[in-house]
Formats: structure tokens, C-alpha cells, sequence
């Protein structure tokens, strides 16, 4: 058997055989244990999005400042994408279900420490330690169903890992306002963090029997230049963004931006040089070229980009702008949540009759789900406008946003080897969550500023929000057919 021959190995429990499985093999991957590792897609997804309802809370209970709040959505959103591609690479190396493990045991006690902070500033180290334990976790996800899954399987499970990170969205923003509102034993925000303790605890008890042990059949060596400008470029664009407006645009946050295209031009150039000389890079250039990646990730950003802008401007202006307390605001998202689900379930089925046509009819009903939800809030901000009035809009937009983010998953990573699978994988999961950062920070800072002032500018404001989410939905609807056809992974 030759090293073509096997892309990957699934080990079984130790003491038995090593598995060698072709990637034209059947595979699949049990249901519990491609539940079990979902949970870790769930929970790191999920606590990107749950303190946008908790902010206040936050602020109020630990005397924290606008910065430091900023600090707190950033501080995990930023190490997060930092760490990303290589805790795909140390999984290829290490092993993906020792790393997922790995990962969650500390994401479990980072949470315990989110919730127990005593200050503003240790929540912030806290969230910061939080993001890494994620980032050590996430890759492994999708690189398992990758290494173990093929055909209709594999569709099947890139539509359950499409779903859960959507929903974890939406429900996070739910079950935060749950808590927040509930204050259990006064306890205000501090569950939204606690509550990953037992979840954590339970999937580590079980994950081990279920969850297969892959890696790559011949890891390479970490790439340490790539890995240090990979860090940079995303350090230099994402720390000045998240903070910049609230500490209202130092000089070193304008620095910090410019150095950003000459770290990553500086990485491009480093790793053609490494795949030039036969050395395996970080990012390999020939990796991202694949048809796949290239044009799935051009459709992927901008998706990414507007949903991440979303969440976090409905959070503030329906809090903010409208009064809606934590709970009502999450409450009126659950129609998105509900049809986002059943568009995800559908998927894997549509994909293997009509291929990338489901991407192209998801956005084209986004963008119509948008325009619904633009001409409500018109018609009825701010004295008239209930969560009721939102269900219509909502209803449609989350279900070709479940048309879109399922697949789109499966497509970029369907021409990724699987010898590859941790690092296309940590690539695709870092694009997301970049995209996510920079979504919520840019199209959060245009919405404050235009919102600043009075009732009907945060009217005016949030009416932008939403027409570019219908603009990005349109767009991508009229461009996605120019990528590959998918359905055969």
C-alpha cells in the first residue's frame, strides 16, 4: 500500500488496529460521534455571540469601560482566528481527537473562569485564554468528518456542522438573554459562561469512546515563518479594528492596519518560497488555488462578513435603539433559528440533486428575507415595532442563510486531500471567523456612527445593516455560479 493510497488513518481504541482507509472508501462517521464533536463547533460559535446581549450586564456589574467591553468580545475573537490554521496543523500531527479533547478540557476551565472573574480585566484574560482553547478545537471538527466521511455521508454531516454553527449564533444570543434576564441567584451575566462547564464535562466523558482517532499519515514540521506572519496579519487587522473605535483611533491602530498587507503579502511571498524549495507551508499556496478553496472562500468571506455584522447590530439596536430587554431580543430571533435548522437539514439531499444551484437560490432568498425585514423596520420603528412583526423577514432570511452555510463548508474543503484535511480545514474555519471579526467590528463602527444622535438615525442606521445584507445576498446569488459544481465530495 503506497502513500497515495492512504490519505488518512482511523485508529481505533488503543491496543487495536490501525484502520487504513482510500479516499474512494464509503466512509462514514457514527451519529454519536459526530455529535459529540459538534458540541465543540456549538460552544465556540456560540460564546463569539452570547455576550452581545450580556454587555450591559458586564458593564454595570464590574464598572468595566467601552474599551474594556470591546476588549471582552475581542480578546476571543482575535486569539481564536490567531491559532486557528495551526491547531489544524498540530491535529494533522498530533492527532485529531487528542486534540479536540485537548481542546475542550480547556475550553471547559477558561469558561469556569469567564464566569468566575472578578474583574474587568480578568474576564478579559480569561476570554483571551478562551479563544486559544477554542481554536485547539474547532479544526478538529470539520478534519474529522473530512478523514472519516465520504459521498452522501459526508454531505449529510456538512450539513449538520453548517447548522450547528448557525444556530449556536442565533441560540447563543437566546439562551444569553435567557440567563441575563433570569439572574439566577443575582448572579446577572455569569451563567452565560458557566453554563459550558457541564456540557464541557459530559462531552469529555464521553467523547473518547465515540469519537475515531485520525491524523495525517505523514505530518510535516510546523512552519515557523508562516506561523509568525499568519499571526501577525491577523493580529494587525483584527486587534485595531475591534478596539480602534473605542478608544477612538490611536496612531497605533492606523500603524497596526497598514503593517496588516505587508504581513500577509510577506507570507505569500515565504510560502510560495517553502512549496518552491519542497518544504510543506502553513497555508499551502497550491491548497488555497484549488477551485474549491479560491472561489468558495470569495463567496464564503463576504457571507461571513454580513452574517457576523448582523448579529451583533440587531443585538445593539434592538437593546439599545428599541429598549428590548436581553430576553425579548433573543426571543424574537427563534423564527431565524427554527427555519435556519430545517434549510439545514434539507441540504445534504438538494446538494446531491441540484449541486451549487442551492447556493445560488439560499442567497437569492436571503436577499428577499432582508428586503421584508428592511420594510418592516421602516414601516414600523421604533413605537410599533414588536418581535411578532419580525417573524416574516426572519422566517425567510434564516432559511436561505441555512440554504448557504451548510454547504458552503463542503464546498470549499470538497478538493482539500485528505492528507490536508487539519490544514484546509483550520484555513476555512480561520476565513470564517476573520470574516465573522471583521463583519461585527466594521458594520458594528458604521452603524454606530450613523446611529449616534437620535431615535430615527439608529432607525436609518439599522435599515443599512439590513439592505447590505440583502445587497451581499443578491450578490453572491448572481456570482455563485461561477463556482464549482458541488454534490460529489
Amino acid at each position: 500500500m503506497t502513500a497515495t493510497d492512504i490519505r488518512s488513518v482511523v485508529a481505533p481504541p488503543p491496543g487495536g488496529p490501525v484502520v487504513p482507509v482510500g479516499p474512494e472508501e464509503h466512509r462514514r462517521i457514527s451519529t454519536p460521534a459526530l455529535l459529540a464533536v459538534l458540541v465543540g463547533a456549538f460552544l465556540a460559535m456560540a460564546d463569539f455571540f452570547i455576550v452581545n446581549v450580556a454587555l450591559g450586564d458586564i458593564a454595570t456589574r464590574l464598572d468595566a469601560s467601552t474599551a474594556t467591553l470591546e476588549l471582552v468580545v475581542a480578546g476571543y475573537g482575535v486569539t481564536y482566528a490567531l491559532f486557528l490554521v495551526v491547531g489544524g496543523r498540530l491535529g494533522d500531527a498530533f492527532g485529531r481527537k487528542n486534540l479536540f479533547l485537548a481542546g475542550m478540557a480547556a475550553f471547559t476551565l477558561t469558561s469556569l473562569a469567564c464566569g468566575l472573574a472578578p474583574t474587568a480585566g480578568a474576564l478579559v484574560g480569561a476570554r483571551i485564554l478562551q479563544g486559544a482553547s477554542a481554536a485547539m478545537m474547532v479544526p478538529q471538527v470539520l478534519a474529522t468528518v473530512q478523514a472519516t466521511t465520504s459521498g452522501p455521508h459526508r454531505l449529510r454531516a456538512m450539513a449538520l456542522f453548517g447548522a450547528t454553527g448557525g444556530v449556536a449564533a442565533v441560540v447563543g444570543q437566546l439562551v444569553g438573554g435567557l440567563l441575563v434576564s433570569a439572574d439566577i441567584a443575582g448572579s446577572g451575566w455569569r451563567p452565560i459562561f458557566l453554563v459550558n462547564v457541564p456540557i464541557g464535562l459530559v462531552t469529555l466523558a464521553v467523547a473518547p469512546r465515540l469519537v475515531p482517532d485520525t491524523r495525517a499519515a505523514a505530518p510535516a514540521p510546523v512552519d515557523k515563518a508562516g506561523t509568525v506572519l499568519l499571526g501577525a496579519a491577523v493580529l494587525s487587522l483584527l486587534l485595531p479594528l475591534s478596539e480602534g473605535r473605542a478608544l477612538g483611533w490611536p496612531l497605533w491602530s492606523w500603524v497596526l492596519l497598514g503593517l496588516a498587507p505587508v504581513f500577509a503579502a510577506a507570507l505569500v511571498a515565504v510560502e510560495l518560497r517553502h512549496e518552491r524549495n519542497g518544504r510543506v507551508a502553513l497555508v499551502p499556496p497550491s491548497l488555497v488555488r484549488l477551485p474549491s478553496m479560491s472561489r468558495g472562500l470569495s463567496l464564503a468571506v463576504p457571507f461571513f462578513i454580513s452574517f457576523g455584522g448582523f448579529m451583533f447590530t440587531y443585538a445593539v439596536a434592538v437593546q439599545g435603539g428599541l429598549g428590548w430587554s436581553p430576553l425579548k431580543a433573543g426571543a424574537a430571533l427563534v423564527p431565524m433559528a427554527g427555519s435556519f435548522f430545517v434549510a439545514s437539514l434539507l441540504t445534504s439531499r438538494l446538494l446531491a440533486r441540484w449541486g451549487r444551484a442551492v447556493l445560488t437560490t439560499g442567497l437569492a432568498v436571503q436577499a428577499i428575507g432582508y428586503v421584508v425585514l428592511v420594510a418592516t423596520v421602516a414601516a414600523r420603528w421604533p413605537d410599533q415595532l414588536r418581535p411578532v412583526d419580525l417573524v416574516a423577514g426572519f422566517v425567510v432570511a434564516g432559511f436561505g442563510q441555512g440554504l448557504v452555510m451548510s454547504p458552503i463548508f463542503g464546498l470549499v474543503l470538497s478538493q482539500v486531500p485528505l492528507e490536508l484535511a487539519g490544514i484546509g480545514s483550520g484555513v476555512m474555519s480561520t476565513a470564517q471567523q476573520v470574516a465573522l471579526a471583521v463583519g461585527a467590528t466594521a458594520i458594528g463602527s458604521l452603524f454606530v456612527s450613523l446611529a449616534a444622535g437620535s431615535t430615527d438615525a439608529g432607525r436609518t442606521a439599522f435599515l443599512v445593516v439590513l439592505a447590505i445584507q440583502g445587497g451581499v445576498g443578491l450578490t453572491g446569488s448572481v456570482l455563485s455560479r461561477y463556482l464549482p459544481q458541488h454534490g460529489r465530495a
